[in-house]
């Protein structure tokens, strides 16, 4: 009875079938089409080599659609789904073929509040449930509080994960190595510590983190030369873009181009020895969700970076990158994710929508 009920739920959208408003640019019109309607906060998707789309929706489903069907798949652990944690990102390796493996990253309960994890998993044959799942990643040592998880993961070039860890709202502890919060951590397949990470053997440093002083960074993404960058969220203003250096402090709390809300100043200003720049900031905040850059067509090699407050997408360009070009309609409610798809073509979920979107470049 409960699938019964999900599949009237949802709505799955035959290929080709228009039912948003597309998108207009000065490349040309971008043509939008619904896949998937009826989503229940969905924040992030992937692709299974097969065609399959993965979707996860944050209240702790894990959707499958193939063929025209979706399926919720079993197999999940208990998700802690308050504030703006629940399951969160989802990511298939490139090795999917041979290993069956997935990764999601979650908020997970923990003594005195609950902090962002790291679910490894494999997909049964007939593509129903996830088994053998462990965690083996979790923040530490955990915060209170229902903000910040961050939580977006990819996979290098090298095979090692990037994980993406907000501050928590604790804002003092992201300049804190003894703790992964506002952090970017870099971990093996297994959960492992690399040894060549920057802070291994640091006294008290927690010997995941890769980079720290962020604020909650919710997007993140290689380009074609295999550089890591992330999005993140500053306050009131100073949303940024970020190029991630290994051991590098990107200084929040202690500099910031935003403002409390409030309206006090932030730290020590907007920069300080030691501390790295944004490449980009944004102000007024447009609050960035993910980053992918494109492969092909008229903006390969340029980014495309999701709006969870105005509403588009933003297009960066340029050596030094810029926003130059905000994608805008009615599909564009709320980007909480944006992806290149094995097609070549621009995906993304609009969370108040509700729906997956599929969108050919001009």
């Amino acid at each position: 009875m409960k699938h019964a009920i999900f599949a009237a739920a949802l709505a799955l959208v035959p290929a080709g079938t228009v039912l948003a408003q597309d998108i207009p640019s000065g490349a040309g019109t971008l043509s939008v089409s619904a896949v998937v309607q009826g989503l229940d906060t969905p924040w992030s998707f992937d692709f299974l080599p097969d065609g399959t789309i993965l979707i996860t929706e944050r209240g702790g489903d894990l959707l499958a659609v193939r063929d025209g069907s979706a399926q919720r798949l079993s197999g999940l652990p208990e998700i802690y789904t308050r504030g703006q944690g629940g399951l969160l990102d989802v990511l298939v390796p490139r090795d999917f073929d041979t290993s069956r493996e997935i990764f999601l990253t979650y908020s997970k309960r923990q003594q005195g509040g609950a902090g962002t994890a790291v679910l490894k998993a494999r997909l049964s044959q007939d593509g129903s449930r996830l088994v053998e799942a462990r965690t083996i990643f979790e923040m530490a040592p955990g915060s209170s509080g229902g903000r910040h998880f961050g939580s977006r993961i990819v996979e290098a070039p090298d095979g090692h994960l990037f994980v993406t860890i907000g501050e928590r709202g604790d804002r003092p502890s992201a300049q804190d190595l003894s703790r992964h919060n506002g952090s970017v951590i870099r971990i093996t397949r297994d959960g492992a510590v690399p040894r060549d990470n920057p802070f291994v053997g640091r006294d008290g440093a927690q010997p995941e983190i890769w980079s720290y002083g962020h604020r909650n960074p919710q997007g993140l993404g290689f380009d074609r030369r295999g550089q890591l960058w992330a999005v993140e969220h500053g306050a009131q203003g100073g949303d940024e873009v970020n190029r991630i250096e290994k051991g590098a402090n990107y200084g929040w709390p202690v500099i910031s181009y935003g403002e409390h809300y409030s309206g006090a100043k932030i730290g020590e200003g907007t920069s300080k020895p030691g501390m790295e720049q944004p490449v980009f900031y944004w102000d007024p905040s447009n609050a960035p969700s993910d980053i992918v850059f494109l492969e092909g067509g008229r903006w390969d090699g340029d980014a495309l970076v999701g709006s969870l407050k105005f509403n588009y997408i933003a297009r960066l360009s340029g050596n030094p990158l810029r926003e130059v070009e905000q994608l805008e309609s009615e599909a564009t409610l709320r980007v909480r994710d944006v992806d290149q798809g094995p097609d070549g073509a621009i995906w993304f979920l609009s969370e108040v929508n509700g729906t997956l979107y599929r969108a050919t470049q001009p």
